[in-house]
């Protein structure tokens, strides 16, 4: 089977490895939310537990959260820059014409920047 001088293929295939490190990338970030939380509800039932019988660690819950969305953050963010030095390196005959990649881009940043801001968040309601 031969393959054609123009083939979008080889761009659609980067941009289905781009969202699929952006879906990682959130599941990520949604993990380290519910992490965080999780120390309010251990702190729920610190209160509701007879004395010393339940300690609440919800600093450490929380800084791991953090992390686990921090992390998300960064797996979408280098995903879009990597995405994007590839793309630049394509031929123009592999770029489809009626196509553009640029959504694809913005949305990464745009889920990176959401998860930066959302660890700044989970950080100071902490405080």
């Amino acid at each position: 089977m031969a393959i054609a001088d123009n083939d979008p293929r080889v761009f659609f295939a980067a941009e289905r490895t781009l969202l699929a490190w952006l879906r990682t990338g959130l599941t990520v970030m949604a993990l380290g939310f519910m992490i965080a939380r999780f120390g309010l509800f251990l702190q729920l039932l610190s209160l509701q537990a007879p004395a010393g019988r339940f300690q609440a660690h919800n600093s450490v819950s929380a800084a791991l959260g953090i992390a686990f969305v921090l992390a998300g953050a960064a797996a979408s963010l280098l995903a879009t820059l990597q995405h994007r030095r590839f793309v630049a390196t394509l031929p123009l005959a592999d770029l489809p014409r009626s196509y553009s990649g640029k959504f694809g881009a913005v949305f990464g940043f745009f889920i990176g920047a959401a998860g930066i801001f959302l660890a700044v968040y989970l950080g100071v309601s902490e405080s």
